[in-house]
């Protein structure tokens, strides 16, 4: 028995004589599920029975998405796979994490597929969403579905391949508003699975040509902004030794047409600051070491020991023991206005001022004390104390911009000491206290 044509199984769906379910339901998977429980059946599908839970009442575990979001949605809620036979596509849209040596970590990848494989049926559509180098999914992530199905793909089944472009914190570049990348294993696939997701996406869907297209094209999009961040960073170093103003050079600087506007900082997340290496680990089993690609990743992972050494340096020349120095630290998320602390380069900060003995207090409204303490074996503090020589302005939020000076005065020792704004949203600003940014 061969697959259904695009058109029964877009038909079926739409209908809802046919089911769809999202296996993850992070800050990726949830809006993707909700999208499309607005207009067919869906099975939301997360291995964590807790968040399954909070998603049930209409909450949002990740903090991205308001209560009114999951009103007027067929979706079934579940941590059971059980209930994921007789559904007839399957999008899979888990995490794809890099280890402690920077090598691309599958298993939750593999993880799911295998969960799919078990339940899948002739006919079936398995989609994926998640950041892998080109050829995984079907290097990779098919042969599981074959061996746990006991099917053969292609004839039996069929796969997808359409990446994610949600940026979490975003509220103008969402899911319906982003041009939708897909691909499918042959001209029948590819636009079935492209009607599917223009059912949701507004702005459009590109139709790749192939799968190794899609997953080539998704993971360039981080590496290129991995690239240009690290170029303007290494700048923000060579600014610094030149005592130049780095912003004031990009502002200079962005007056021709044709200059990009990347500023320096912090590159963690779980995209930017991971994706390059799923790249660059599969040009080496081709026999080609990227040296562009390794060199940026080395300069955007050494910035948050670099702003460290640099507040250190700063406070030593104002003559103070470094023994004795308390510093604030302002933010503790991978970028601003979200909750998500995964691979958050402001650690490398506090790990850098700690390794001078200095006290490092942490502020952030939007981080989970709890999590950021098991993550990376820290607290956060209610609210900022006061005496401390230096304040770091690591995370952008919100509730950090437009801060008076006086405010940073007021939690200074003697309303004097050292401001560090990592992004430089007060470049400018300040009159009186010791201000450096990269």
């Amino acid at each position: 028995m061969h697959c259904e044509t695009k058109k029964n199984m877009y038909e079926r769906l739409i209908n809802k004589e046919a089911r769809l379910a999202v296996i993850g339901l992070g800050y990726v998977g949830l809006p993707i599920a909700l999208a499309f429980a607005r207009k067919i059946k869906v099975v939301g599908f997360d291995i964590n029975a807790e968040r399954v839970e909070m998603m049930k009442d209409g909450l949002d575990p990740s903090n991205e998405l308001d209560a009114s979001e999951f009103d007027g949605c067929d979706i079934e809620f579940t941590a059971n796979p059980e209930d994921l036979r007789d559904v007839d596509v399957y999008i899979i849209a888990v995490p794809t994490p890099i280890d402690q040596s920077d090598l691309p970590d599958l298993r939750p990848l593999l993880g799911a597929s295998s969960t799919v494989g078990k339940v899948l049926s002739k006919g079936n559509y398995v989609v994926y969403e998640s950041t892998v180098y080109p050829g995984c999914t079907e290097e990779d992530c098919v042969p599981v579905l074959e061996k746990e199905s006991g099917l053969k793909w292609k004839d039996d089944f069929k796969v997808g391949y359409s990446p994610e472009r949600i940026n979490p914190g975003d509220k103008e570049h969402t899911l319906q508003s982003i041009v939708k990348v897909s691909s499918g294993c042959g001209p029948e696939s590819s636009e079935t699975v492209a009607k599917i997701y223009e059912l949701v996406v507004d702005a459009g869907v590109h139709r790749a040509s192939s799968i190794k297209v899609a997953e080539a094209a998704k993971i360039i999009e981080n590496t290129q902004r991995d690239v240009n961040i690290a170029l303007i960073n290494e700048l923000s170093i060579i600014f610094n030794r030149l005592e130049i103003n780095t912003y004031e050079v990009l502002e200079a600087a962005g007056t021709k047409w044709n200059f990009l506007g990347f500023s320096p900082g912090l590159v963690g997340g779980h995209c930017i600051g991971v994706d390059p290496y799923y790249l660059t680990h599969k040009a080496k089993q081709t026999g080609y070491h990227a040296k562009i690609i390794n060199s940026g990743r080395y300069v955007n992972d050494s910035m948050g020991a670099y702003v460290g050494k640099q507040t250190v340096k700063k406070i030593l020349a104002m003559g103070k023991n470094i023994m004795d120095t308390k510093i604030l630290v302002m933010g503790a998320t991978f970028k601003e206005d979200v909750s998500d602390i995964r691979n958050s380069k402001v650690v490398d900060v506090v790990k850098e001022l700690e390794s001078f003995s200095v006290k490092v207090d942490v502020i952030d409204p939007h981080a989970n004390s709890d999590e950021v303490y098991h993550e990376y074996g820290y607290h956060i503090i209610p609210k900022a104390g006061v005496n401390y020589d230096a304040i770091i302005v690591g995370v952008n939020h919100k509730e950090y911009m437009g801060l008076p000076e006086q405010w940073f005065k007021d939690h200074l020792k003697d309303n004097e000491g050292l401001v560090v704004d990592i992004k430089g949203i007060y470049s400018g600003k300040f009159t009186d206290l010791e201000y450096w940014s990269l």
